[in-house]
C-alpha cells in the first residue's frame, strides 16, 4: 500500500449511508483531490481491486461489505466563477453537501438551485444520478463538469452532452463511464431569474402563501416545508429517499390503464409517453406503512422505504421484491428501484 495515502482497512460504513445498514468496506479512502486517485491508480494492488466512489451514501443500498476500495469523496470548496451569456457560473467540488451548496447560492443572490433543496447526498453525486424535484433537474441547471479517469489518469472536462442526461440517468451509470471520478461540478444559473412553478404541488402552496411575486430564498423555504412535511430525515429514520423510479410507459398502456382505473396518476411527456406516480402505484396496493422484517414503507410517502431499526439490506431488498410483484401484478409495469444495490 502506497505510504502516502491514508488507507483505513476493515473500515465501517454504517455512519456513511443514509439507510443506516451495517457493512464494511475492505479499503477506505477519503479523497480531497485528484491527486490522490492518481497515486491510488498508479499502485498495482489498488488499481486491481473493484471500486467504489461515495458521496453522501444517500442513493445506494448495501446488501454486503464491499471487498474492494471505497473511494469517500471529501474535497470542499465554492465559488462564483462570473457570468457567461446572461448565466452566473458557480462551481463546488464533489464533497460539498448538497443542501448546503444550495442554500449558499440563494445567500448570494442566485435563484436556479431552490427547487432541488433539502435533497440529501454531495454535489458529486448530482449529475450522476441527475437528481430532480420539483420541476428541475440537473441537466437543466448544468453547464460541465471536472472528472478524474481511473483508465487513463486524465483529468477531463464534460459538458451536458458528454454526461449523456436522462431520467435519473447519465453517463456516470453506463459501462463507459464507470472510470469516471467526478471532482467538481459547474452549474449555470440565469441571471433574469424566473420561478420554475410547473410542479402543480408546488404552485400551490406558492400560492397559499400569498407570494404573487416569490423570491428564490422563499421558494426554496417551501420546497424545504413540503419535503419535511412528507418525507423521513435520514439522521432520525434510515432511508434513501425515493426508492422507486416514476415508470415511464406508452400512451396507449396509459389509456388502457385508465379505462381499468380511472384515477391512475399520470403525466404526459414531451415524447408522448406517459409517467406514472410510482408512490401512487405502491399506495393502490396497500403498502403504505406496511413492513417485512425490520423494513417498512414510509407511512406518510409510500415511495419511500425506512430502516426500521437494524434492517439488513437483505430485508430491504425483500421488502422492494415484494412492492415490486404486487405492482406487476395489478398493472402490468414494472417499478426500479433508485438506489444502486453494492
Amino acid at each position: 500500500m502506497p505510504a502516502n495515502l491514508p488507507i483505513l482497512h476493515d473500515h465501517p460504513l454504517d455512519s456513511l449511508n443514509t439507510f443506516r445498514i451495517p457493512a464494511r468496506a475492505r479499503h477506505y479512502l477519503r479523497v480531497d483531490g485528484a491527486e490522490q486517485l492518481a497515486i491510488l491508480r498508479a499502485d498495482p494492488v489498488l488499481a486491481a481491486l473493484p471500486r467504489l466512489v461515495l458521496g453522501g451514501g444517500s442513493n445506494l443500498l448495501f446488501t454486503g461489505d464491499f471487498d474492494g476500495v471505497v473511494l469517500h469523496m471529501a474535497g470542499q470548496g465554492k465559488e462564483v466563477l462570473g457570468e457567461r451569456d446572461g448565466k452566473v457560473l458557480v462551481r463546488a467540488q464533489a464533497g460539498e453537501n448538497w443542501h448546503a451548496f444550495v442554500q449558499w447560492t440563494l445567500s448570494q443572490g442566485l435563484g436556479g438551485l431552490e427547487n432541488l433543496s433539502l435533497i440529501p447526498g454531495t454535489v458529486g453525486a448530482a449529475p450522476i444520478q441527475n437528481v430532480g424535484a420539483y420541476g428541475t433537474e440537473t441537466k437543466d441547471v448544468f453547464d460541465s463538469l471536472t472528472a478524474f479517469d481511473m483508465a487513463t489518469g486524465d483529468v477531463r472536462t464534460l459538458d451536458a452532452a458528454a454526461c449523456r442526461f436522462g431520467y435519473r440517468d447519465s453517463i456516470f451509470k453506463q459501462p463507459e463511464g464507470r472510470d469516471l471520478v467526478v471532482l467538481d461540478v459547474t452549474f449555470a444559473l440565469t441571471a433574469a431569474w424566473t420561478p420554475n412553478l410547473r410542479y402543480a404541488e408546488l404552485a400551490k402552496a406558492v400560492e397559499e402563501a400569498g407570494l404573487s411575486a416569490p423570491t428564490p430564498q422563499e421558494i426554496g423555504a417551501i420546497v424545504e416545508a413540503i419535503r419535511r412535511r412528507k418525507l423521513p430525515d435520514p439522521a432520525e429514520i434510515g432511508n434513501a429517499g425515493s426508492f422507486f423510479k416514476n415508470p415511464v410507459v406508452p400512451q396507449e398502456q396509459c389509456a388502457r390503464l385508465l379505462v381499468e382505473f380511472p384515477n391512475l396518476v399520470h403525466h404526459a411527456q414531451a415524447d408522448g409517453s406517459e409517467k406514472l406516480a410510482a408512490g401512487w402505484l405502491i399506495d393502490q396496493c396497500g403498502w403504505k406503512g406496511k413492513s417485512l422484517g425490520r423494513a417498512g414503507v414510509y407511512p406518510k410517502q409510500a415511495l419511500v422505504l425506512v430502516n426500521l431499526g437494524g434492517a439488513l439490506g437483505s430485508e430491504v431488498v425483500a421488502l422492494a421484491r415484494a412492492i415490486q410483484a404486487d405492482v406487476k401484478a395489478r398493472y402490468g409495469v414494472e417499478l426500479e428501484p433508485e438506489p444502486v444495490f453494492i
